[in-house]
């Protein structure tokens, strides 16, 4: 198999627009094209949009719009782990040998279809995300003491961290007290505790080895890749204060990439919800089980951005399409050095965690300079 690298990457505000879809996506795909030397559309061969919306022929109409007649096109849906599916997809066009280079673009409109999984129908009335949040802290409390406070510092420390991104939704920083003040939504989820969905693009360019030295002078390498899925229904999950399909996921992308959590210097995690970040950090193997809380509040006391530096999706947004591969992009400011105030010091090895619905799947990237 060949090397594949990310080259180029674009991205979009965070916010809720009158545009439609496909003008959002052009909007991040644009610097791509601006900002890559030597790249013309003739050179791409695989196109690929990530999105949760019904559009038929998206990524044919989006390639037209661009000016790009690819080899390959098509859509990825996967609800929230959409983006990060897409450009596994792209990866694996590339490293086969059938394509040199690909596109890969997500998007979402903050109305679009893929909230709500109703196919599931063993939530009965509880279908909505929140519920299956509110499943996850209340064991995840049962069995390690977790508290209120501790999911709120979730909250403040991302949202404390999207005061220095560009792109985020959120552009104003929440106590401790406002969280825990905020509507609650079931006993232990509220308000802002939750990620919020939203209008926003991002988009990747991958390439084979040798077209990423014709078009980057620092490529950033995918040298881990992990991916599991257990089910559809959340219902499936075994424990409820771990998840499953993450660490099956990281547990791969790690010896893929013959690293471990202590190789790696930045990291961005799913954080649908408050829970999601402390299950995630003692899944991943960033402290030990029912020590999560405890990482996170060291992390805001300290002032550390490891932890999802761009604010994570409680701070930054979520439209569900394109972030993941947000959070890609995020990784790669990190490793070439150009986050800005977000900056981790020394920052080569970076880690992507994406998911959908309660963790029934779940997408572990792993990117070095």
């Amino acid at each position: 198999m060949k090397r594949a690298a990310i080259v180029a990457t674009g991205l979009t505000k965070f916010n809720k627009t009158e545009k439609p879809l496909d003008s959002i996506m052009l909007s991040a795909i644009k610097p791509i094209f601006e900002n890559t030397r030597n790249l013309d559309q003739k050179d791409v061969d695989v196109v690929l949009t990530s999105t949760n919306a019904n559009k038929n022929y998206l990524a044919n109409i989006i390639s037209e719009l661009s000016g790009i007649k690819p080899k390959i096109s098509h859509s990825v849906e996967s609800l929230c782990n959409s983006g990060t599916n897409s450009l596994v997809s792209a990866y694996a066009y590339v490293a086969s040998g059938l394509a040199e280079t690909a596109l890969v673009v997500g998007a979402e409109k903050t109305d679009n279809p893929g909230l709500v999984l109703n196919w599931d129908v063993s939530r009965g009335e509880f279908r909505h995300p929140i519920f299956w949040a509110s499943m996850f802290a209340s064991a995840h409390m049962r069995k390690y003491g977790t508290s209120l406070e501790d999911l709120a510092y979730v909250s403040v420390k991302n949202h404390k961290n999207a005061l220095d991104n560009p792109y985020a939704y959120f552009e104003k920083p929440f106590s401790l007290d406002d969280v825990m003040h905020s509507k609650s939504l079931t006993e232990n989820v509220r308000l802002l505790d939750c990620s919020m969905p939203c209008d926003g693009s991002a988009a990747v360019l991958i390439c084979s080895e040798e077209k990423a030295m014709k078009y980057a002078d620092n490529p950033i390498w995918i040298t881990g890749i992990g991916q599991k899925t257990i089910s559809a229904s959340f219902t499936k999950n075994d424990d409820l204060a771990s998840m499953e399909s993450t660490k099956t996921a990281v547990t791969d992308a790690y010896k893929m990439s013959n690293k471990n959590a202590r190789d790696v210097d930045v990291v961005e995690l799913h954080d649908a919800f408050s829970v999601c970040e402390i299950i995630e950090l003692e899944d991943m193997g960033f402290c030990q089980k029912g020590q999560g809380s405890k990482f996170v509040r060291d992390l805001y006391d300290t002032g550390n951005k490891k932890i999802n530096p761009r604010g994570g999706l409680i701070g930054a947004g979520h439209p569900l399409g394109a972030t993941g591969l947000a959070q890609v992009v995020e990784i790669c400011q990190q490793l070439g050095g150009k986050a800005g105030k977000r900056q981790v010091p020394g920052a080569k090895t970076g880690l992507v965690h994406n998911m959908s619905a309660g963790s029934t799947s779940s997408t572990v990237l792993v990117l070095e300079t």
